[in-house]
């Protein structure tokens, strides 16, 4: 096979497609579906706790502590990884690794149980490192096959192909798990257990099956003679030590970063604990209710988002990046305390549109306020490696404390309340930041 020229529409497409093919994880695996399911296996065995290395821990804490742990691993693994991805002549093996290991463990969640729960929370760990990680070559892919002046369109492409591909998968999910008996499941709460664990075999097909179009394409890889050595291994932290040790020249940019990593801890962990905290703190009076609702959601929270980034991007323009981050980090503050008040469906999907609205927006601005604050150097994918393993730690951080403070308490409610902390520290470090150059 002829190998698809950098830049040629054919190449660009086939890079993009990889988003359709894996967003399925992040939309179905860790947004809406499988939290609905964790919930729902411990209300069908009727407990609340379960013993874990010898311990006894409530459900919410426990996959709480889990996601962090995995997130500690990615944000310790992608430094190296993007150490191999510069020098390594075939960075294709290693995606598709990541790829395949990710897959096959969300498949590997159809057999999720509480009798097995170690076993069962591995997969989960190795799925979330797999997404990860296959997405560290994914991005290393974008300057080998396009040009500067394609990146931001075939990037932004990428995006909007995983949003349809994702949502048409869950729609497909929510009408199995919502009416069994139309594809022979049977008919009752076991028949829409049995359709979420058929769903999460439909994830891993389909990020197979669709990221073949990608492999088939894209190349193998910057044709490098260089042996895999240590020093290249761990050239990806050296240029993360680089990026801190400049930090000290470039006041602006150090205390933005301080703040995106305290607001980033609470933005982060309500983005993956949404879903639980609405499965477990709202009365949604019947489950077929609570699964509708609760995917309903997601899906407001995903198209508010898209409005979120749009207006976002409007203000700042108007009043300014830091202004601007610093009021929606107020709202953030106001929607913590709300979510501490709510038990209805109503107050529930109110709140998840005032949460996409803002979620859309912090994330897209503080992306591109950091870019602004960067120096003027070629070396910019050092830049976004460190905010990359930044934003990674403040979720560890972030879960890690949520999770413990609802160990304690015996409450979400609590641990969101919690989050007020994160987001009022947020708002008085933006404020440090210099306005002017």
């Amino acid at each position: 096979m002829e190998t698809a020229k950098k830049g040629s529409k054919k190449l660009l497409n086939a890079w993009a497609f990889y988003d359709w093919a894996n967003s399925v994880y992040s939309l179905v695996i860790a947004s809406a579906v499988f939290p609905i399911f964790y919930g729902a296996l411990f209300k069908k065995a009727n407990i609340e706790t379960v013993e874990v290395f010898g311990n006894a821990i409530r459900s919410t804490p426990l996959i709480s502590y889990t996601t962090a742990a995995a997130f500690l691993v990615v944000a310790c693994l992608s430094p190296l990884l993007s150490g191999v991805a510069d020098y390594v002549g075939n960075k294709k093996v290693f995606m598709k690794f990541f790829c395949y290991m990710g897959a096959l463990s969300c498949m590997g969640l159809y057999w999720f149980s509480l009798e097995n729960i170690h076993l069962s929370l591995f997969l989960y760990f190795l799925a979330l490192i797999g997404f990860w990680g296959s997405l560290v070559f994914y991005n290393s892919y974008l300057p080998d096959i396009a040009f500067k002046e394609q990146q931001d369109g075939i990037s932004a492409k990428g995006y909007s192909l995983g949003y349809i591909g994702s949502v048409i998968l869950l729609i497909f999910n929510l009408s199995m798990v919502m009416f069994p008996q139309v594809f022979g499941l049977g008919e009752g709460g076991d028949a829409s257990i049995l359709a979420m664990k058929i769903s999460f075999i439909t994830v891993g097909i389909w990020w197979i099956a669709f990221s073949q179009y990608s492999f088939y394409h894209l190349p193998r890889g910057n044709k490098n003679t260089n042996k895999l050595s240590t020093k290249i291994v761990f050239n990806g932290f050296r240029e993360l030590n680089g990026v801190y040790n400049s930090l000290s020249h470039n006041l602006k940019l150090k205390r933005f970063l301080a703040a995106f990593f305290v607001y980033s801890m609470a933005v982060q962990t309500v983005m993956l604990v949404a879903t639980y905290f609405g499965e477990q703190e709202i009365n949604w009076g019947d489950d077929d209710k609570k699964t509708l609702g609760l995917i309903l959601s997601i899906l407001i929270i995903q198209l508010v988002a898209v409005l979120g980034a749009y207006l976002t991007s409007k203000a700042s323009f108007k009043y300014g990046n830091i202004n601007t981050l610093i009021i929606i980090n107020c709202v953030w503050v106001v929607l913590c305390v709300t979510a501490f008040f709510i038990y209805e469906p109503t107050h529930f999907y109110i709140t998840a549109g005032f949460v996409g609205l803002v979620m859309g927006g912090i994330q897209s601005l503080s992306r591109s306020t950091y870019s602004k604050f960067l120096p003027d150097t070629q070396d910019t994918t050092s830049y976004f490696s460190f905010y990359d393993v930044a934003e990674k730690i403040g979720i560890v951080v972030g879960m890690f404390v949520y999770g413990f403070i609802d160990q304690v308490t015996g409450s979400m409610r609590n641990a969101i309340l919690f989050l007020v902390v994160f987001f009022t520290a947020g708002v008085i470090l933006l404020f440090r930041v210099p306005r002017k150059t």
